[in-house]
């Protein structure tokens, strides 16, 4: 381990779950970073190995409980301090820092300001030859990080995180538990953010956000916060994620309709087209209220893509309530659907009040049965668009070949097409004339 202040303490950091996480750990790389760290992509070479994890899915949670498990041995070989940020810390701390766990250092969503002191005095006590274990996990309700700006990576596409936390208390949930209330960023923070990233070549802005769009700070809505975004000179789109279906009122359906740069693509969480299991996840909407939203975002633009997240298998979900799910995603006609088996989480109100009482593979087998469902209204609408010519943001090489170009459509649909004879370069938008498609790709060329 690097001692003496002559080199930094390496740390080796990985992010499991969502675009929050991402964003997350940009701010604790900044962090550190002013504190002399340094970072490296070598965990062999790392004094410090950090997991920022997410506590949303099972799948998230039983990954990073492999990773931990897997630097058990590394740990027994060598000096060597474990952390682990974000959500799963918030929840599961008692767990994570047993006598007989791996970790040294937990630090929650709300508490990455602390990161550096815990992590010197965990290290300096290895040193030593002691055990120091470190403990951050108390939630604010003011921490936005305003006057962190993130270490980020150079590359086209960019995340700011807009406001933290969320007040829906969605039965399924642990976000509130784990990230607090909700509180949103100064605007002018965010648009100094923006003005940043255009200035460093991030050509597509995220917002981000639990609940984004129920952003408010002093008479500032979502509506003119994407607005203002959008306008700001460098940026050549916006997106946003992830919305609240309550939240959409008409300035900001006029906004995605019709200005030029924010993307026109909404991803709505549907989780379930049965009214009792609406009811029961605490999702404040009707079947019907949904489908009315749906009608009136598409009748202000029917360009505008949606695409959706299902639970299926939510505690007591019977199949003719599964069908009704089935009946409105085939109804609404998604681009894409993300559909989720039903995995109980700790602390959240459905993991105490609802027994989980339908079997595994009758979730897997009705998320099964609504992706081979969706496949085919994927296909046809990008069908739809043979012939046509769409605007593409030309991100990189595509995944199969470096001689062809990848980028994706303002409805956030993947396009491929050869470099030979293109005129756009990387970072610019370009005019792709469709000639075929498949499921998940748009193939054409140059016009």
């Amino acid at each position: 381990m690097t001692t003496g202040g002559t080199a930094a303490y390496q740390v080796h950091i990985e992010t499991f779950g969502c675009q929050m996480n991402e964003y997350d750990t940009e701010l604790v790389r900044s962090l550190l970073i002013a504190r002399g760290f340094a970072f490296t992509d070598d965990r062999e070479r790392a004094d410090v190995v950090l997991m920022n994890t997410c506590a949303i899915r099972e799948n998230a949670h039983n990954r990073v409980y492999g990773h931990l498990a897997a630097l058990r041995p590394i740990k027994k070989q060598r000096n060597l301090v474990v952390g682990v940020l974000g959500c799963m810390a918030q929840n599961l701390k008692q767990e994570l820092m047993d006598q007989a766990s791996v970790v040294d250092v937990l630090v929650g969503p709300d508490a990455y300001r602390k990161l550096p002191d815990l992590l010197t005095q965990a290290i300096q006590a290895q040193e030593r030859g002691l055990t120091e274990k470190g403990l951050a996990v108390d939630l604010s309700e003011y921490e936005t990080y305003e006057d962190i700006l993130p270490q980020r990576a150079e590359g086209l596409n960019a995340w700011i995180a807009i406001m933290r936390g969320c007040d829906n208390f969605c039965t399924f949930c642990v976000v509130p538990y784990t990230r607090g209330r909700e509180r949103s960023r100064d605007p002018e923070g965010i648009l100094r953010e923006a003005e940043h990233l255009a200035a460093h070549g991030h050509k597509q802005v995220t917002l981000l956000g639990q609940n984004v769009n129920s952003y408010r700070h002093d008479g500032w809505d979502f509506a003119r916060l994407i607005t203002a975004v959008a306008d700001v000179p460098g940026i050549a789109r916006v997106r946003f994620t992830s919305p609240h279906p309550k939240d959409f009122p008409p300035a900001l359906l006029d906004a995605v309709a019709d200005h030029p740069k924010i993307c026109k693509h909404i991803h709505l969480p549907l989780q379930s087209g049965n009214d009792r299991i609406l009811n029961l996840m605490g999702r404040t909407y009707s079947r019907k209220e949904y489908l009315a939203l749906v009608e009136e975002i598409r009748r202000r633009n029917e360009r505008i893509a949606l695409t959706t997240d299902i639970i299926c298998g939510f505690p007591s979900e019977a199949e003719e309530e599964f069908l009704d799910t089935y009946r409105t995603v085939r109804e609404v006609g998604y681009h894409q659907v993300f559909g989720f088996v039903y995995s109980e989480r700790k602390n959240t109100i459905a993991g105490r009040k609802y027994p989980d009482d339908v079997p595994d593979a009758v979730k897997s087998d009705r998320v099964t049965r609504l992706v081979d469902m969706q496949k085919p209204i994927a296909l046809q609408k990008n069908r739809d668009l043979v012939g046509s010519a769409v605007e593409v943001l030309v991100e990189g090489d595509a995944k199969k070949s470096s001689t062809q170009w990848m980028g994706h459509t303002g409805q956030n649909v993947t396009v491929v097409w050869d470099k030979h004879g293109a005129k756009a370069g990387l970072g610019d938008l370009a005019q792709i004339r469709i000639t075929h498609a498949s499921v998940t790709t748009l193939y054409g060329y140059e016009i």
